[in-house]
């Protein structure tokens, strides 16, 4: 059969951490059919267990292909592009699906399109609002990383500033885990928080100054390792002065504490961005911008910066890891020309594309 490659029907996947997610999306960016597989086998250990992670992928990625075909109401025979999750993330994991994908693109004969998990969650937003694109500032914040970007084009981005140690996700569940809350630990902050007092403990916001210069290589980076330390000392203290029960009652204090200060680096930060750039239209990416603290704060320290400024972020579904953002990021892609050889496979630190020369085109070896 012909096919419009104009407008190519894309099949996404998802497999770099602990969803699997598979998406169809048609040319004018309707997804058709889109599935998103959480595994909860993480749970009692209080974090990703890479080998289990990829396990549960293996055992779960045909079945989450099928479904989302058949919402899509389409055939594996009808993809016209095939594009996957290349890195970074957890190289066993990436590796499912990179293989999987590989293998379907040769029996088809469809081009392949790896796709850098964080370009994707940049497309993520632009889903749902089409004013989502580019030039805006870019604050992506996931459970691996932390990128404050400017986007002038898609596909052309300027690395502002990234975090020297914890991302902000690994944060959120590390705070999580010491204050005994379930795994993930971002929506359970959240929860817990939303009783909390802010006010009641004072903890730091590193790297955070009032006499940084944009000429500081701090200016813009972030750093997530301090504020953790701070908190650990925090449940020790109140542990030696009120005991078990005491935490348990101080929990949402030391939550809504936490996340304050987190948010309030990420959007300082971000609003430094806005500010030198020039450029008051933020887009949020990653499984953090969820955070409803810290979509209010942005949009509200935003618009008091620069009235017309605007944030765009995705819904809380197109957030997390899902396929559909890789179908959108695989259909760019693909439209410049960036087809893999079926010899390309996964990289747990896939450099970011068309970022200080990075190319998509170049798969490093896992």
């Amino acid at each position: 059969m012909s096919r419009d490659l104009a407008r190519p029907l894309v099949l996404g996947l998802e497999t770099s951490c602990d969803e699997t997610s598979v998406a169809v999306l048609a040319g004018d960016d309707t997804i058709l059919g889109h599935v998103i597989l959480s595994q909860d086998v993480h749970e009692v250990y209080g974090g990703v267990v890479p080998e289990l992670a990829a396990r549960a992928h293996l055992q779960k990625i045909d079945a989450v292909v099928d479904e989302a075909l058949r919402r899509a109401g389409v055939r594996l025979a009808d993809i016209d592009v095939i594009g996957v999750t290349a890195g970074p993330g957890l190289i066993g994991a990436l590796l499912v699906g990179v293989c999987w994908a590989k293998a379907v693109a040769y029996g088809l004969g469809r081009p392949l399109v790896p796709v850098h998990h964080m370009e994707a969650h940049l497309f993520a937003p632009s889903l749902e609002q089409p004013d989502a694109v580019p030039p805006f500032v870019s604050l992506l914040v996931s459970g691996g990383h932390t990128l404050l970007l400017h986007a002038e084009e898609w596909g052309s981005y300027r690395l502002l500033g990234q975090t020297r140690d914890d991302a902000a996700g690994e944060a959120f569940d590390k705070v999580a885990k010491l204050l005994g809350l379930p795994y993930p630990g971002g929506p359970s902050i959240q929860r817990v928080a939303e009783a909390g007092d802010a006010g009641r403990h004072r903890l730091p916001r590193p790297m955070l100054r009032r006499n940084q210069t944009p000429a500081g290589d701090d200016f813009y980076d972030f750093s997530f390792s301090g504020l953790k330390t701070a908190v650990v000392e925090l449940v020790r203290a109140v542990e030696k002065g009120a005991g078990p029960q005491g935490l348990q009652r101080e929990t949402p204090n030391i939550a809504a504490a936490f996340q304050a200060a987190a948010v309030d680096v990420l959007v300082t930060k971000t609003l430094r961005a806005v500010e030198q750039t020039g450029c008051s239209r933020v887009v949020l990416g990653g499984g953090v911008s969820a955070n409803a603290l810290l979509r209010r704060e942005m949009a509200r320290r935003l618009h008091a910066a620069d009235p017309s400024g605007k944030v765009f972020h995705a819904s809380p579904r197109l957030s997390l890891d899902n396929g559909a953002m890789v179908a959108r990021a695989a259909r760019f892609r693909f439209e410049r020309g960036d087809v893999a050889d079926l010899d390309a496979s996964a990289s747990a630190s896939l450099p970011f594309p068309g970022l200080g020369g990075s190319d998509l085109r170049v798969i490093p070896r896992a």
